[in-house]
């Protein structure tokens, strides 16, 4: 796959990048996507890359994929993720950091069951709080940013999402932090950061990034 028309698009300071994939009446092949920005980001050929889906620890195929092959000049790993909604397909990469990709479409409908399962809270209460109109994207940018989260911590226990808070997408500028933790993301939560990608549409992305052990 070809991704020179596609713009690739730097997470802050991170040393990792995204990019977004459109298709047509036909979505794009989310593994194709990885590949090709893993492959030129690296600078190997795609059909040399090669990805495990596999969790390290209970083999279940869930969380970001480990990067085999390739690594880095000095024998580090890359990080991978890529995620789909609809015909959009992100895909990010880097060598420095965990990362997790997360995609949500932005329904009209009201949920109040989902949202009390999925959402803190503090967030729902931010939510009531929003014009109609916009109400549907940010709750599906705080639900991509949760699931991009989640991706990236990988083998986990059971997570209430509703337990777990992030930060207004409508006043961070799009890089997001957490603001109600679990036990599980231990002492280094406040160094999390979850950036909001642009897509087109009624969907939201967003790539988690987690800080190194």
């Amino acid at each position: 796959m070809d991704l020179t028309e596609h713009d690739v698009v730097a997470l802050g300071d991170t040393g990792a990048s995204a990019v977004v994939v459109v298709g047509g009446r036909r979505p794009p092949a989310v593994e194709a996507v990885l590949r090709a920005h893993l492959a030129d980001s690296a600078d190997v050929p795609a059909d040399d890359i090669e990805l495990d889906h596999g969790c390290a620890e209970c083999g279940a195929r869930h969380g970001s994929p480990t990067v085999v092959y390739p690594t880095t000049a000095a024998g580090g790993r890359w990080y991978a993720d890529a995620g789909i909604a609809g015909i959009v397909v992100v895909a990010a990469v880097g060598t420095r950091h965990p990362l997790g990709v997360g995609l949500e479409p932005a329904t009209i409908a009201s949920a109040p069951l989902v949202d009390e399962a999925a959402l803190h809270p503090e967030e729902r209460e931010r939510l009531a709080d929003l014009d109609p109109v916009a109400r549907p994207l940010v709750r599906a940018q705080l639900w991509a940013r949760k699931s991009a989260l989640l991706r990236a911590v990988g083998h986990v226990g059971v997570i209430e999402p509703a337990l777990l808070a992030v930060s207004d997408p409508v006043h961070d500028d799009g890089i997001g932090r957490i603001t109600r933790t679990l036990p599980e993301f231990g002492s280094r939560w406040d160094r999390v950061r979850l950036h909001d990608v642009a897509v087109p549409g009624r969907v939201a992305a967003s790539v988690a990034v987690l800080p190194r052990d």
